[in-house]
């Protein structure tokens, strides 16, 4: 059975191409032109089953692709964990860090080449199946669990609310314990492939990331930030 997506875009002839590129490619894209049309589906799937992975237009005709977004993540149940990819055609960056703080799991800057949208999409539902390649499935820092079948964190028996590539960044992080790593080698680490890198998201994850599992996130002591050179997941911790 091919991977169900649905693609909010009210630019139907995009849309069309891009259901087109990516049928060829073994999926089924269901298209919404409107953020409540795509709200629905979301909530009410007609097959009964939720897409995999939603294709989200910053710009839409009803609603901003932000708020989207954020009710996407609100949202009760399985809903909320469903991997976004925002597509915006906005040159400014604050878009797509906004998007990102917003629990985004990538973006795609218009234009865009359908080659690079079919990467990004494969390497996203890639990392939710595959899990880590290792035996133990559970790691302990102290308080901190990391439950990779789960795909669950919890801090002192309380679940941290991450997106499913914050999921994928803390592990990356967890698994090198002790070694500085740069923004390249963690975007590498959870994209399985170099695609064309945005350092600046993995600030933004980052900071949602210790939002979520640091005491104090101003004064982390989990995920320390090496200056120059990267990020750095303490190998003591509480």
């Amino acid at each position: 059975m091919s991977a169900q997506l649905l693609m909010i875009e009210d630019d139907s002839r995009l849309a069309h191409m891009v259901g087109e590129y990516l049928g060829q490619s073994g999926f089924t894209v269901t298209e919404c032109a409107t953020a409540q049309a795509g709200l629905t589906h979301l909530q009410n799937p007609p097959s009964g089953t939720a897409p995999e992975l939603v294709i989200l237009d910053l710009m839409l005709p009803d609603m901003d692709g932000l708020e989207v977004c954020r009710r996407i993540r609100a949202a009760q149940g399985d809903m909320a964990q469903i991997p976004v990819l925002m597509l915006t055609a906005k040159g400014d960056p604050l878009d797509r860090i906004i998007g990102l703080e917003l629990g985004a799991d990538d973006y795609l800057p218009k234009p865009f080449e359908p080659r690079e949208l079919l990467a990004r999409i494969r390497a996203i539902l890639r990392r939710r199946v595959e899990g880590a390649p290792v035996a133990n499935k559970l790691l302990r820092f102290g308080s901190l669990e990391i439950d990779r079948d789960a795909r669950a964190v919890t801090v002192a028996g309380q679940l941290c609310d991450l997106t499913a590539y914050q999921f994928d960044l803390l592990v990356a992080l967890a698994e090198r314990a002790g070694r500085v790593l740069s923004r390249d080698q963690i975007m590498e680490a959870v994209r399985g492939r170099e695609l064309e890198a945005f350092d600046r998201s993995i600030d933004v994850h980052m900071g949602r990331i210790r939002a979520a599992i640091e005491a104090d996130p101003k004064n982390p002591k989990r995920i320390v930030t090496v200056r120059g050179a990267g990020y750095v997941f303490a190998k003591q911790q509480d």
